[in-house]
């Protein structure tokens, strides 16, 4: 096609980032192409009676003619609003939504393309932001509470015929009544349940308190009224109870076979403790990095409020929607009939988009891009915990989509850095059982 295709384009900007091609194409530019496509179709089409080659131009255009059209006129819009992207030096977001105008000119047809554009980004001055750095020492208290949680985790549990505590684990059934008649999800055999464990209600879990098996028991439980069943929310209903067996926790010692259990294959007990602190370490600084860092992004957000382009959020909240689908599907979860809907994700993906744009005018701006040796000291830091390291560092290198992981983590230290070193820092310790998820 010729360039007269595209005899008027102009720009509008009806919001902050979308923008309004105007554009109108010649009809007989059109026709042209359309007679061009047909004779190229006309040498290989085939059609019954006819060599290849030898159908007739009138039977083609009637068989590809509306195909033909649609091509050109699609050709021509696509011609003409690349023109002017490249013309004005925009930076589209996405894909532009083509609609046809009724009011063009005789001999032309007339089109709009609406689309977004990258936001322009001027960074501002940071310097004014707070930024509270946690920060914690690895001492041997946090490891002896580390030790404890390991062996918890461990737990086995000994049928016992005293009263049962806090702690015990009780074997039951039951069933629950309202109003004499037994209710849908109310009833159960040989369930598990931990004493003081807040697995059931507390009314429920009140009365499992002193029981020994073969105990019955008959008592009420009020339901709250924002429980999630309407038809149980704010009533009382009766349940009956038998205990089936009383057992008690059991907790390893930490010895040769708990350090073997752990790893360590010769049961040296103190090498236990050493890998146990390491790997504590390890933990406690990717927390508090990872607190610092949302403190860093937090105050990139705050100083620098733009908009993002539509597009860009909705493929973030789809990716976002179908990876966590992807994650429930991975444990177990039936996916096929529960929906994830992208809208889910929305608030989350604007934010992510935001920081994504941000921190790349960052990057560019103040030249913080990753250098191979910090990527390769992140890798290495991964491989550490693995019983070959090196093994470990090869496959990262051998899989693009896990190095970029380790250029992205490397990307995101920089970008934490430059902010802490341009920022107001405080350095605050933090309790280990906050740091860690633990606070009651």
């Amino acid at each position: 096609m010729t360039d007269k295709a595209t005899t008027d384009v102009a720009t509008d900007t009806s919001s902050a980032l979308e923008r309004r091609i105007e554009m109108t194409v010649a009809l007989a530019e059109i026709d042209k192409d359309v007679e061009q496509r047909l004779k190229q179709m006309s040498r290989t089409v085939k059609m019954a009676g006819f060599r290849p080659g030898k159908v007739p131009m009138k039977m083609v255009a009637q068989q590809y003619g509306s195909q033909a059209r649609s091509e050109a006129i699609g050709a021509a819009v696509e011609k003409a609003y690349g023109e002017k992207i490249r013309e004005q030096k925009l930076r589209v977001a996405g894909y532009p939504r083509i609609e046809p105008k009724a009011d063009a000119s005789p001999g032309l047809l007339g089109f709009t393309a609406i689309f977004e554009v990258y936001p322009d980004i001027a960074l501002a001055d940071i310097s004014g932001q707070a930024i509270t750095k946690p920060i914690l020492t690895v001492t041997d208290a946090e490891v002896a509470k580390t030790l404890d949680v390991l062996r918890k985790q461990r737990t086995t549990y000994v049928e016992t015929d005293r009263p049962s505590a806090n702690d015990d684990r009780l074997v039951i059934d039951f069933v629950g009544r309202k109003d004499g008649e037994e209710f849908a999800g109310g009833k159960a055999s040989d369930f598990a349940v931990m004493v003081g464990g807040g697995q059931m209600l507390p009314d429920f879990e009140a009365q499992l308190v002193g029981v020994k098996a073969g105990d019955k028991k008959v008592f009420d439980v009020n339901f709250p009224a924002d429980y999630q069943a309407a038809e149980l929310a704010g009533k009382t209903v009766q349940f009956e109870v038998t205990v089936k067996k009383v057992e008690s926790a059991r907790l390893p010692e930490i010895d040769a076979d708990f350090a073997k259990q752990l790893g360590v294959a010769d049961g040296d007990v103190d090498k236990m403790r050493v890998e146990v602190r390491s790997n504590l370490e390890r933990e406690v600084k990717k927390r508090l990095l990872a607190k610092t860092k949302e403190q860093v992004m937090e105050a990139m957000l705050t100083v620098n409020p733009i908009e993002v382009p539509k597009a860009l959020v909705e493929v973030e909240s789809q990716q976002m929607a179908d990876a966590a689908r992807r994650d429930m599907e991975s444990r177990g979860m039936g996916m096929k009939n529960i929906p994830v809907e992208a809208s889910w994700f929305t608030e989350q993906a604007t934010r992510r988009v935001k920081l994504g744009l941000l921190l790349a005018e960052l990057v560019k701006e103040k030249d913080l891009h990753v250098k191979p040796e910090q990527v390769r000291a992140i890798v290495d830091e991964f491989a550490e915990t693995f019983e070959d390291p090196k093994e470990v560092v090869r496959w990262y290198y051998s899989q693009p989509e896990r190095l970029a992981e380790a250029e992205a983590l490397a990307l995101e230290n920089n970008v934490v850095d430059w902010v802490l070193a341009n920022t107001k820092v405080s350095e605050t310790p933090i309790a280990f059982d906050e740091l860690m998820g633990n606070a009651a």
